[in-house]
């Protein structure tokens, strides 16, 4: 195809952010058959189903998912543009796309982030989450303007990039209230055999934790493992076992999650590192996270 016909790729956003033909229709104002024959020539001008129906919701296709990513910038810069050109904005703000490993806290993630929205306080941030590896591909070919990560650039992954350490968090255990009281008076004897929720396999702190299960002697008994964390907090939460979160966050886990700290994993660190394509690095907002330090 030469060029996209703006105008079909606008009613593809709309029914793509709605999930339904009927509620875009009534959005744009236009007749459900109307979006519907326009969203076929879309389709047919690129040679790709964009969506797939089950009942009355319209699921994307995993190229119609790309295509809304891009949809999205796109629009977003239109109306970024149309608030510069009426004098609503004295200028376009500036944009810092942040690749974040999915094992990485969303507590910590926003505490390595801050720095850079005290320097820039009209910036924009586009935080994206994956694997360290597809994260890396992504800065490597400049999709990602830094990533932030619980670990250096793994050797396996071959990149041009620097590791910035940002600092490190001594790991405290968590648990509901009665559990954590009755754990905290033998600690860390009291964890043998006791419900443990760890992080999953890519998490780094993984293999540092059952270290020191091990050379403390302590029998390490698996209750859930978890790549999401904040999935790993609520189960702590309900009383499903022990798991354990970062120092710096230590007093936001009690607030949020009403649970107790039993203990630290003494010589167990979790460590920070932005990463960047530069060594030294020349993007103030950058630089202020790769500069921050715990």
């Amino acid at each position: 195809m030469d060029s996209i016909n703006y105008h079909h790729l606008r009613l593809f956003w709309a029914v793509a952010k709605e999930g339904n033909l009927t509620r875009a229709s009534a959005r744009l104002n236009l007749t459900p058959q109307t979006v519907s024959m326009q969203i076929r020539e879309l389709e047919s001008a690129i040679g790709d189903d964009l969506f797939v129906r089950s009942g009355r919701q319209l699921y994307l296709t995993k190229f119609g998912s790309t295509a809304l990513q891009y949809a999205n910038e796109i629009f977003s810069l239109g109306q970024e543009l149309t608030a510069v050109l009426t004098n609503k904005s004295a200028a376009r703000p500036q944009k810092l796309s942040i690749g974040i490993t999915d094992v990485l806290s969303k507590q910590i993630a926003f505490k390595l982030i801050e720095p850079a929205l005290k320097v820039e306080p009209a910036l924009k941030v586009v935080c994206i989450e994956g694997s360290r590896e597809k994260l890396l591909s992504n800065l490597a070919v400049h999709s990602l303007d830094v990533v932030l990560m619980d670990g250096p650039i793994p050797p396996s992954v071959m990149v041009k990039a620097y590791n910035h350490e940002i600092g490190s968090s001594q790991i405290v255990f968590m648990a509901q209230a009665p559990m954590a009281a009755r754990l905290k008076e033998s600690f860390p004897n009291s964890l043998e055999n006791a419900p443990m929720l760890l992080p999953g396999e890519r998490n780094v702190l993984r293999r540092d934790l059952e270290m020191w299960f091990e050379s403390n002697g302590i029998q390490l008994k698996i209750a859930g493992e978890f790549d999401d964390t904040a999935l790993m907090k609520t189960f702590g939460k309900a009383g499903v076992g022990i798991f354990p979160v970062p120092s710096i966050i230590a007093d936001e886990i009690i607030e949020d999650y009403k649970v107790r700290p039993i203990g630290i994993a003494e010589g167990v660190l979790e460590k920070y590192y932005a990463i960047s394509v530069e060594r030294k690095v020349q993007n103030a907002a950058i630089a202020a996270i790769c500069n921050f330090r715990i």
